[in-house]
């Protein structure tokens, strides 16, 4: 694929914006990326989260021993090699691992950015969503994550009242 704003060189880096609900795929070299102010080429190999990974379990106990990934084959030292998991099922592998480096990177092992939501939902959908944040409301005053259950309180009362 050609890049789209010089159609010289091939594309390498796809950028995906979404901007008042019109959602935008851009194609492009390097360079071009570059000249808007993109990141290019950002490897594995020269991303902190790699020597991050190679120090993880350094400190503290060690999590126990999973085996490789059973649908992907990849192991937990390449995962450390390469800061990349094989596929989705390396999630469950790999869990022990994952959630004591989740914590230390982000302070905690549950998303709590915001969820899109499509422009007008339907009720259905509504309510389902609903549903599933008094089900994250109840988890989050279960574990005494109170901070978290404010949060998701408030979502909720923001969903209702506009409903």
């Amino acid at each position: 694929m050609q890049c789209e704003s010089c159609g010289e060189r091939d594309a390498s880096i796809h950028y995906t914006q979404i901007e008042k609900n019109e959602m935008q795929t851009l194609h492009l070299c390097e360079q071009c990326a570059a000249e808007k102010g993109l990141q290019p080429g950002v490897h594995a190999g020269s991303f902190p989260l790699t020597d991050f990974l190679a120090q993880m379990g350094r400190s503290g106990p060690e999590a126990p021993s999973s085996g490789p990934c059973a649908f992907c084959g990849l192991t937990l030292d390449d995962f450390k090699k390469s800061g990349r998991l094989g596929c989705s099922h390396c999630y469950v592998t790999f869990d022990a691992h994952l959630g004591g480096l989740l914590r230390r990177l982000h302070g905690g092992t549950q998303h709590v950015g915001k969820v899109y939501l499509p422009p007008d939902p339907s009720r259905a959908e509504q309510q389902e969503r609903l549903a599933g944040l008094r089900r994250k409301l109840d988890r989050a005053v279960q574990s005494e994550d109170f901070e978290r259950a404010a949060q998701i309180r408030d979502l909720i009362r923001t969903m209702e009242g506009a409903a």
